[in-house]
Formats: structure tokens, C-alpha cells, sequence
């Protein structure tokens, strides 16, 4: 098990990122975390996961969602949008995570940007051609062609819009990670030694 290091993993729709960060985290022995998240977000804020999560979808209609953080609820002269309330919400959990666990994998959740300040942490882009991501999306997926690539182009623009608006900052920039890899033609579980490789690496 290596001890007190954190992983983040921000993956474009059909690089094999989440598979990646499974075999990652049973390399290192340590927790793995996605979308269930969310659920324990939802424990403790007392917001919706569904509600959260049609958030994140919205977000690939860049103007409207731009525009709906633009209102806050108003009331009490609360002037937070409910878009921000659920990413803070995820914001401090993740940190809590963090400060309590030391060790583990997570994808997705912004987690570059809101663990920026931790020095355990070492954040990992994993990105493809076109042509490998809807192969990857057929064989590991059941998606026609058809299919994976529009549900590549429009997660990958909610992705997008969703990184921006809550951290200012564009999504996939090589500068926001410690280390950027193209999947096409490698094993997710390649990829993972890799990854493990550079940790090791930079303990050292």
C-alpha cells in the first residue's frame, strides 16, 4: 500500500479513465471513488444526488447554465446559486476526504482544483484520439458508433462548461495536472503502472 498519496483523475468521455483509476486504486490498496460520491454528499448537505447530478448534465448547455448561477435563491439575502451550493457542498466533502483518509482515487468532482493546496496529491489527465474513444466506448460500453459519439461530444462539453464556471479555469490544460497520458492503444491496467510509476517517482 502507498501510504498518504492521492490520486485525481480527469478523463475525457471514452479514454478508459475510470477503468484506469479502478486498477490504479487496487494497485496502491486504497479506497476508490466516483460518482458515489455524490451519495455521501447528499448524506450530509441534505441536497438530491438526482438533483446534483441533472446539475452536471446541465452544464453542457453552456449559456443557460452560466446564466442560472447568475440567481441566487434570494432568500435571507442569500444570493448563492443552487449550482454552487451543490459544488461546494462536493467542495468541502472532497477536502474533508482529504484531511481524513490521506490515501485513495478519485475521479471526476473538479478534485484538481479543490485539493490545489494538498502536496500528496498528484492529478493525472488521460485523454484520446476520436477513433480510440469510441472504439473503447463499443467494446467496453455496448454503444453503437453512433451512440458513443454523441454522448462523447456532449459529456465531454458539460465536463468542460462544468470545470470552468466552478474554477475559473479550462479544463484539460496540461498546466492543471502532474502528468497527461494518451490511452489510445494501451491497457487501462498499463496505463495504471504508469501512473503508479510516476508516484513512486516522485516520493522518491
Amino acid at each position: 500500500m502507498i501510504s498518504n498519496q492521492i490520486v485525481t483523475i480527469s478523463r475525457e468521455y471514452g479514454s478508459g479513465g475510470r477503468i484506469v483509476g479502478k486498477e490504479l486504486a487496487k494497485a496502491m490498496d486504497v479506497p476508490y471513488y466516483d460518482r458515489e460520491i455524490l451519495n455521501k454528499v447528499a448524506e450530509e448537505s441534505g441536497f438530491s444526488r438526482e438533483l446534483m447530478e441533472e446539475d452536471e448534465r446541465k452544464a453542457g448547455n453552456g449559456f443557460f447554465y452560466n446564466l442560472s448561477m447568475a440567481f441566487g435563491s434570494g432568500s435571507s439575502g442569500d444570493y448563492t446559486s443552487i449550482n454552487e451550493k451543490f459544488f461546494l457542498a462536493q467542495f468541502d466533502y472532497v477536502q474533508k476526504m482529504a484531511k481524513e483518509e490521506k490515501s485513495f482515487v478519485i475521479v471526476g468532482r473538479c478534485a484538481d482544483y479543490i485539493l490545489r493546496e494538498f502536496n500528496n496529491v498528484t492529478n493525472v489527465y488521460i485523454y484520446g484520439d476520436t477513433e480510440d474513444k469510441i472504439k473503447r466506448a463499443v467494446e467496453k460500453y455496448g454503444q453503437t458508433e453512433e451512440e458513443a459519439e454523441e454522448i462523447m461530444k456532449s459529456a465531454d462539453k458539460a465536463r468542460a462548461n462544468y470545470y470552468h464556471y466552478h474554477t475559473g479555469r479550462k479544463w484539460g490544460d496540461p498546466h492543471n495536472y502532474n502528468l497527461c497520458i494518451g490511452s489510445g492503444r494501451v491497457r487501462e491496467e498499463k496505463i495504471a503502472n504508469i501512473i503508479l510509476e510516476y508516484i513512486e517517482n516522485r516520493e522518491a
